[in-house]
């Protein structure tokens, strides 16, 4: 890469010439360098089945190229035409309910459809070819936001395919979804479907393994069209856009980002405030784990709008465009780009917010995407560099899809929200944080977290374990080591495998009721969850209080060889998680990115391999702050010499003295 790469989605074939030329003007003067074309452009590339029109995206590629602007390629085959519905009706996708759907909006397709698989293949195949030579073209963007999900008869053959290939013959899968209980044993292949709706509680093991066999189905479709552009253009990489709001797509990213070139996410903030800047942290933390640590892309944001509900959209605040999208590069993007460059005019999104909103080039947005422009041009150097981190929170797509299940003894008890929730405590404490799968080398990190690992299958505990006798902190949360990889549970106690590592034995669960709370008897508070757990060396250092627990433990922590397991055994409330961690990290010796910081004020480096760093500092109280720094201030092209002063809402940008980091 060459400079920060800065723009968005760029769909000329909505408008007319005449706006085509100002869009050159206008991408010039808000020093776009980085065009994302075609992305649902599908019927307007291959009107009717096999005939390809190519020459408005001929004009569109030459036009960016000449105006300096880089392009990022899509493969249009997350919105199939109307002319494929009518041709293959049989491919469209079918809901958990048997309810047929028909275009009209966008992912109207099953991937397991060999007829989609066809002519998704066709088009990119197409594109390909005719673009293989072209300049301007950097990066292909296959597909959007892949994940939506179908249990028609097409994917049931594709699912029992998928079931051979992992468990054999009939006996095995029998064994493993324990089908005599409810009388579900199954004698030929052909009974096996998707979990559609039942009568009742479905299968958990069938469902879990639906969910692993779409992440992989939805994979292989995507590789299929990566390994045709790359047939044509082997030099280009290639990506897809990762959906990080936490319930669309459910995934493997660990495997998918084994197959992309880079990862790309796509980040709508969840929340205002504080708790925006949180989830751009999480968001953005999870991207450079998917990626191996290394710099990343942020395919998609908004300029200026928030959703912190579904039926809701709120402005954001003055400032607020450049600040996330600087901490978004703190945490390792290469790249600031935003869905889209112009508001439609009409459609589904068309109050979607954009680069150019339908006010046009005279607003507020546009003059802030303009300042947004020229700071990025000053922040060219750190590309390439990436933050370290010392501390990890495990993220496990079956302990997800698993405890997401209707089977569990409350479904107010969430994956990711626990994820999000030590995150969160972990922010506030001033520590950046990897995420980490199981099966990794933990060793690089001093503090693992798993917040709620309800799936532990046998390798996984044994992995874990031995990463506590080698000398690493592993804090281990409520409901976890409840079943194994095949959704069976662990008879003897829970949580299943790590039972010795952490000296507790959970002989019976608590679920708590939303809006209430269970007291501790060091003045904080559980919700959600609760357990009724013994001891076997481990340390108590907090109880319940009052209530069928009072007395009991909450908290322990035990010496295992060299290394400690710590295990909690409720959902703890925001300040009580803040507290913990704070304890467990100073136990570790880890400390905060900025020593001395106010807690809203949040820091995190780049580091380069020639040993050079950028300290990135945001200041989101209401008061002036002030941090220790050294160096030259990048965004005001200042020296910082001990004390960096920072404005409520304010950024900075220092390059450190070069000198070396542990």
């Amino acid at each position: 890469m060459t400079g920060l790469w800065y723009g968005g989605d760029y769909n000329p074939e909505q408008w007319p010439d005449e706006v085509w030329a100002e869009d050159d003007a206008l991408m010039r003067q808000a020093r776009v360098n980085t065009a994302t074309v075609g992305v649902f452009a599908w019927s307007s590339i291959e009107p009717t089945e096999g005939r390809f029109e190519f020459g408005w995206l001929d004009r569109t590629l030459d036009r960016l190229h000449a105006n300096g602007v880089r392009v990022i390629l899509a493969t249009p085959t997350a919105s199939p035409p109307p002319w494929f519905t009518v041709a293959h009706p049989e491919a469209m996708p079918v809901t958990r309910q048997g309810t047929r759907l028909w275009h009209g909006s966008r992912d109207t397709y099953c991937a397991a459809s060999p007829a989609y698989r066809e002519a998704a293949g066709r088009v990119a195949a197409a594109l390909g070819e005719r673009y293989a030579d072209h300049p301007a073209v950097v990066l292909w963007h296959v597909h959007n936001e892949y994940g939506s999900a179908c249990y028609c008869d097409r994917a049931a053959v594709a699912f029992r395919r998928w079931l051979r290939g992992r468990y054999g013959d009939l006996d095995a899968l029998n064994q493993a979804w324990y089908t005599r209980f409810w009388s579900q044993g199954y004698t030929d292949w052909e009974q096996v479907v998707p979990p559609r709706d039942t009568a009742y509680l479905p299968n958990p093991t069938q469902a879990l393994d639906f969910s692993r066999f779409w992440s992989d189905e939805l994979l292989a479709a995507f590789v299929e069209q990566r390994d045709i552009l790359r047939a044509h253009t082997p030099h280009t990489p290639v990506t897809t856009n990762f959906m990080l709001p936490d319930d669309y797509q459910m995934l493997d990213f660990w495997r998918w980002g084994e197959q992309v070139d880079v990862v790309a996410i796509d980040h709508y903030l969840n929340a205002t405030g504080v708790p925006g800047s949180v989830d751009v942290a999480f968001g953005a933390d999870r991207a450079r784990s998917f990626n191996g640590g290394r710099p990343w892309l942020l395919m998609e944001q908004a300029t200026s709008t928030i959703r912190p509900a579904g039926d809701l959209v709120v402005a954001k605040e003055p400032g607020r465009l450049l600040r996330d999208s600087l901490a978004y590069l703190a945490r390792g993007s290469d790249s600031v780009l935003v869905f889209q460059w112009r508001a439609s005019r009409a459609g589904s999104e068309l109050h979607h917010a954009a680069m150019v909103p339908h006010a046009g080039p005279d607003t507020r947005v546009f003059r802030e995407v303009t300042a947004l422009g020229s700071t990025l041009a000053r922040l060219g150097e750190i590309v390439g560099s990436a933050p370290r981190a010392r501390v990890a929170i495990l993220w496990d797509a079956d302990a997800r899809w698993a405890l997401e299940l209707p089977v569990t003894p409350s479904s107010h008890l969430r994956y990711v929200p626990a994820l999000r929730d030590t995150h969160r405590a972990l922010w506030r404490a001033g520590v950046l944080t990897d995420f980490a799968r199981i099966d990794d080398d933990l060793a690089r990190y001093v503090v693992v977290f798993a917040p709620s690992l309800y799936l532990l299958s046998r390798a996984a505990a044994e992995s874990l374990a031995r990463y506590v006798e080698a000398g690493g902190h592993l804090v281990v949360g409520c409901c976890s080591g409840v079943v194994d990889e095949r959704h069976h549970a662990w008879l003897g106690g829970f949580p299943g495998g790590l039972m010795a590592a952490l000296g507790v034995r959970v002989e019976e669960f608590h679920p708590i009721e939303p809006g209430r709370t269970v007291p501790l008897a060091d003045g904080g508070t559980g919700r959600l969850w609760s357990e009724d757990l013994t001891c076997h060396e481990a340390e108590v250092l907090v109880t319940y209080r009052g209530g069928v627990l009072d007395g009991k433990p909450a908290i322990t922590r035990r010496r295992h060889g060299v290394g400690t397991g710590w295990y909690v055994s409720t959902s703890l409330s925001e300040d009580s998680a803040a507290g913990l961690v704070r304890r467990v990290l100073a136990s570790a010796g880890i400390e905060p990115e900025l020593p001395g910081a106010p807690e809203d004020v949040e820091a995190v480096r780049r580091y380069a391999e020639d040993g050079r760093s950028w300290l990135f500092v945001f200041n989101h109280g209401s008061a002036v702050a002030e941090v220790a720094a050294t160096g030259h201030e990048l965004l005001t092209d200042r020296w910082v010499s001990g004390a960096l002063v920072l404005e409520p809402g304010a950024v900075a940008v220092v390059r450190e003295p070069v000198q070396v980091f542990p």
